[in-house]
């Protein structure tokens, strides 16, 4: 990433993840200077002071006009609080927080939404104006964007799509309840498909050779088989991605974005996921609509989209 540029007004993103906490300059292009991290504690307070130090040490000889700060949780956007199992955040002022701390503007956001308008912004999205972000990683990540604005809902819990009833007395989640999408179409579900699979045989020669030799096949795993031909493995990912393309045929009869934008690790596997979500998103669609040329992407800003999209989201604060 390059340095800061003279005449150039940047904002500071911020995206505090389970391991680590990135950061870096954004510009009014989306374009990332200065990206650094620092490990993400369990403290309250001291995560409150790794992200103050890092926006003062990414403010020094650059002229900032504000942060926006993305953590994974219920966000009340005006209320600038965040609840979160990850960190024992409950109705957390994190916002003011930081904000008592420096001086210029801080805008709190939920990382998926964060990611999701990077690539609205600046990635997948960015030639369409309705847009739907599905990020397929431990859970299922949600972002809406319609008609060029954010939806955040009524207090900011709009969005959580990997939490739609997927099916009825399911399999339970970590909310509480069963059957939600995320179980069926995540990261976390192709290890248990894949594994499911290895343990029954019959298919994937080499995917149940691995889980006798290693127990629980890593995702990473699966991912390097599928890519490789093992019919097991990709097995799996066509039934975690068909989940995915039959939950966006419902989501289409709410929504209808333009596009759908696919993220986080298994969309690594590109064609391998998008072929069978737009196979199933055909036969679900209550409007059997047919997706037109580029209507499914990968998102592109991959693991820099928490950070600009948060950049960005200070900036559109800042400037109305």
């Amino acid at each position: 990433m390059s340095e800061a540029r003279k005449g150039v007004v940047f904002t500071i993103g911020i995206d505090i993840g389970g391991t680590k906490i990135a950061a870096g300059l954004v510009a009014a292009d989306g374009s990332l200077h200065r990206a650094t991290r620092v490990a993400t504690s369990t403290s309250s307070d001291e995560i409150v002071g790794a992200v103050v130090q890092l926006v003062k040490e990414l403010s020094v000889d650059a002229d900032v006009m504000g942060v926006g700060v993305a953590a994974a949780g219920f966000v009340d956007h005006e209320a600038g609080t965040i609840s979160s199992p990850n960190i024992a955040w409950r109705d957390e002022p994190l916002r003011d927080r930081v904000q008592a701390q420096i001086d210029v503007p801080v805008v709190l956001e939920n990382d998926a939404n964060a990611a999701g308008w990077a690539e609205y912004r600046f990635g997948a999205g960015r030639d369409v104006q309705h847009m739907l972000m599905l990020t397929m990683g431990t859970g299922i990540g949600g972002a809406v964007v319609a008609d060029g604005a954010l939806h955040r809902g009524a207090t900011g819990m709009g969005a959580e799509l990997g939490h739609v009833r997927f099916e009825r007395n399911g399999l339970l989640c970590g909310c509480g309840q069963r059957g939600c999408i995320e179980q069926y179409a995540s990261g976390r579900a192709l290890q248990r498909v894949a594994n499911e699979l290895a343990d029954a045989g019959g298919i994937g020669v080499v995917l149940a050779e691995r889980r006798a030799r290693d127990g629980e096949i890593a995702g990473h795993t699966i991912s390097e088989l599928a890519l490789a031909g093992d019919r097991g493995a990709l097995e799996a990912v066509r039934s975690v991605s068909a989940a995915l393309g039959e939950a966006c045929g419902s989501f289409h009869a709410i929504l209808e974005p333009q596009r759908y934008v696919i993220g986080g690790g298994v969309a690594a596997l590109g064609e391998l996921v998008l072929a069978p979500m737009r196979e199933s998103f055909l036969v679900h669609s209550p409007m059997h609509q047919k997706p037109v040329d580029g209507m499914f992407q990968i998102a592109q800003l991959v693991n820099d989209a928490g950070v600009i999209g948060a950049g960005d989201l200070a900036r559109q604060e800042n400037n109305k």
